[in-house]
């Protein structure tokens, strides 16, 4: 998603600004051609030399904008980026953005420019409360180039312990790939996607499951693409790591354990859903007796009756409306395609992805992964191995 691709990072005057530094470094180290513009009050906090040689390129400062040059500094970056990333955006800079100031090399490249915007403020709870700084946040929003990462609670450069502390170097970089994918696109705005995530639990005691390697990361990555892509979002999960769901802002989360909870959290949302995207990894069977305490070791039994689970899907296929769409995944092994489409018809699912388990840099656990995508009419895509965020971006648009 990174390679080759444009960004431009405009830093602002805050302590923020550290962080800048890892997603400068992380997107060059990736293949992108990053180019940085440093306001006045951004070098009081890191110098151009440290982002030039993160970003491996000159960074630019008030100092460039007035240099004679063949072509206007500004007019050049505006035309060459494909996205612009504001980081830290002060309530200063925000002032001048929601009302068309340009009075430095920052502000006039973002009226040269063309491209989707994306702005991670940061400052002081207070300041950020205050009602002239809402105002112009409001105004900003208004315009359909820009989009936002509100910023995040915890304890600030200032001690206080609030809103303002800006979105994390993870989030922005996850923002920012989806930006390049779609170009600023909200084509799933008005839309709401019921999404399941990660591997159910099926205990026998306490402290003992019947499980499968699933991590979520497919169904984050699901929620993700689809918020940027402006959809309201409802993520239904099994046990997940907290880091994994950070960066999911604004996604209503629904935490389950076992087969039964998730099935009856998605019966709960599913007629409020326009789309479900069936992504979690849900037990086909559960020991047929709970055991309320541990079981100490030589009362284990040498053979464990089971039941099966529900088919979740399948039922809730059943009361699917015109309007709702239902999307499958298939984890396979070998083969992929038979027990996908088989699958598919079975369950009266609208498309499916044909996931394969035992192809490397696939699959449970992995960063990436690679599928062939189905759908009732006969329609078939194949992705090859790419981020888990590329791949439900091409799953997005294969739905469209």
């Amino acid at each position: 998603m990174l390679q080759g691709r444009r960004i431009l990072i405009g830093i602002t005057g805050g302590i923020a600004a550290y962080k800048v530094c890892e997603v400068v470094s992380t997107l060059a180290k990736a293949g992108a051609e990053v180019r940085a513009i440093l306001t006045n009050g951004a070098e009081a906090f890191i110098t151009p030399l440290t982002i030039a040689t993160l970003s491996r390129h000159p960074a630019y400062s008030d100092r460039d904008f007035w240099q004679p040059r063949d072509r206007p500094l500004h007019i050049e970056l505006g035309e060459w980026a494909e996205v612009f990333l504001i980081a830290p955006l002060t309530a200063n800079t925000l002032a001048k953005l929601a009302h068309g100031m340009a009075d430095n090399l920052l502000t006039n490249t973002v009226l040269a420019s063309t491209c989707p915007v994306l702005l991670a403020p940061a400052m002081n709870t207070d300041m950020w409360q205050a009602a002239a700084v809402q105002r112009n946040w409001q105004d900003v929003l208004t315009d359909r180039r820009y989009h936002t990462l509100e910023p995040g609670e915890g304890r600030l450069a200032c001690d206080r312990v609030g809103s303002g502390r800006m979105a994390e170097p993870e989030e922005i970089l996850g923002q920012v790939r989806s930006l390049l994918h779609t170009g600023g696109k909200r084509d799933l705005a008005g839309k709401h996607l019921l999404i399941s995530a990660g591997g159910t639990r099926e205990h026998l005691d306490p402290v003992r499951f019947i499980g499968n390697p699933a991590t979520g990361k497919m169904g984050v990555a699901l929620a993700q693409a689809a918020q940027h892509r402006g959809a309201s979002v409802t993520l239904v999960h099994a046990p997940l790591e907290a880091k994994l769901l950070a960066v999911l802002k604004g996604v209503r989360l629904v935490p389950i354990v076992s087969a039964a909870e998730m099935q009856q959290a998605l019966i709960a949302h599913f007629a409020n859903a326009d789309w479900l995207v069936m992504a979690a990894a849900v037990a086909d069977v559960a020991p047929a007796e709970f055991h309320a305490e541990k079981l100490p070791k030589r009362s284990l039994p040498t053979t464990l009756p089971l039941r099966f689970v529900p088919d979740i899907v399948a039922g809730l296929s059943q009361q699917k409306q015109p309007h709702q769409r239902i999307i499958g995944f298939a984890a396979q092994t070998g083969d992929i395609l038979a027990p996908a489409l088989e699958k598919l018809h079975q369950k009266n699912l609208d498309a499916i992805v044909a996931n394969p388990i035992d192809q490397p840099d696939s699959g449970f656990g992995s960063d990436q992964n690679q599928a062939i995508f189905l759908d009732r009419t006969g329609r078939k895509q194949a992705i090859d191995p790419c981020s888990k965020l590329e791949l439900a971006h091409r799953l997005f648009d294969f739905m469209r």
